[in-house]
């Protein structure tokens, strides 16, 4: 969305505490992302891709918003919100996890953050999940708060992160592991680092614990990380897709289960504590489900941009489903969709056809992710 100067979409859309630093860095366009303002336009979205997998950019991602959760009952609380066993999650470590509701469909699919045994963040994509959280808390029986805490994430992500993060803080980062954390300060500036990030790409998050502090924090990661060739950006949709990775209200919504979209690992029907949706994907894993997620490749010249709306997808003259995400890759030189179609269609190599707005072109099933299919270059 392009806004003007004033950026004017009224009070109810909170600034992040880099909003200031991102528009004087060149950003002209935002989009709105958990009741916030999400930088989405540094210029060629293109150039942001190649600065992204050739060198790295830093992203304002405060629109993570976490929710917190404490008490004496955090952690068994924290375990009914989530389908993936948190029963050997260490304190430092991150895991990805999906909410689900009664029915088994999905709400978010955020990181987990184990600050203390009973002390949790939940980095959240882009649904209400403070008042879900809230709710679920009201007649559980269990010891907890719930609130939001001053915490705004960025994320620097790209294969020159790692010797960026080692000038802002020395060699002993260089030993974080991937999914765990630490805090740090940087010149006073409290921080949670952890080696996350939405790209698929070698990256940190840094959560930021004094949003007062956010335009001091990213001057000083541009200052440090320019001999290293680091630009100011926003999440790559181009590389999001390569990647594979759900976009939360496109590629899976509330009725979305997780076998649909393959993400069985995350889900343990079988283990012993019990969670939100555990009977409903139970019986979802032993039906089976009928609908599944699939990578496509479209052909036809390179798409102008990424989708803005769903494209119906059909087989032999039936509608079997829909483009959630499509997007040209100049790395892969090819159109790159992920849709949601009939179970029976979802075969590797299955043709089908696709409607856009103003023209049609043939698609074939193919493996997903895209690119670096065993995550190596983010886990390296």
């Amino acid at each position: 969305m392009h806004v003007d100067h004033d950026f004017g979409f009224g009070t109810q859309i909170r600034k992040s505490p880099y909003f200031e630093a991102t528009v004087r860095w060149g950003a002209k366009g935002f989009s709105v992302y958990n009741h916030m303002y999400i930088p989405r336009d540094f210029g060629d979205p293109e150039q942001n891709f190649w600065n992204l997998v050739n060198e790295a950019i830093l992203c304002d991602v405060a629109v993570e918003r976490q929710v917190e959760i404490t008490g004496p009952d955090a952690a068994r609380f924290t375990q009914m919100l989530t389908s993936r066993d948190l029963s050997k999650m260490a304190v430092g470590q991150c895991k990805y996890v999906l909410i689900t509701n009664a029915d088994g469909g999905l709400l978010n699919d955020p990181v987990l953050l184990r600050l203390a045994e009973n002390h949790f963040w939940l980095s959240l994509s882009d649904s209400d999940i403070l008042l879900w959280a809230q709710g679920v808390a009201l007649n559980s029986g269990m010891d907890v708060t719930i609130r939001e805490p001053d915490v705004s994430p960025l994320q620097l992500q790209g294969p020159q992160s790692g010797k960026i993060m080692q000038a802002l803080f020395g060699e002993s980062i260089m030993d974080l592991r991937y999914y765990w954390f630490r805090e740090v300060e940087l010149n006073g500036i409290p921080l949670i680092v952890s080696r996350t990030g939405w790209s698929s790409e070698l990256g940190y998050e840094l959560f930021l614990r004094d949003g007062s502090r956010g335009d001091e924090l990213w001057e000083t990661i541009m200052a440090v990380g320019a001999p290293f060739g680091l630009k100011p950006g926003h999440t790559s949709t181009i590389r999001r897709i390569e990647g594979g990775m759900l976009s939360y209200h496109a590629d899976a919504d509330i009725h979305t289960n997780p076998y649909e979209l393959g993400l069985d690992r995350l889900v343990n029907v079988d283990m012993e504590a019990d969670f939100i949706g555990k009977a409903a994907l139970r019986r979802i894993r032993d039906h089976g489900v009928t609908r599944k997620q699939v990578g496509l490749v479209i052909d036809g010249p390179p798409l102008a941009g990424p989708n803005t709306r769903f494209w119906p997808v059909r087989h032999e003259g039936a509608d079997v489903g829909k483009i959630t995400s499509a997007v040209y890759s100049p790395r892969l030189d090819r159109n790159i969709a992920l849709a949601m179609v009939s179970a029976d269609v979802a075969e590797i190599g299955t043709t089908v056809h696709v409607t856009m707005p103003g023209a049609s072109a043939w698609a074939t099933v193919v493996e997903k992710p895209f690119f670096d299919p065993k995550k190596k270059l983010a886990a390296a």
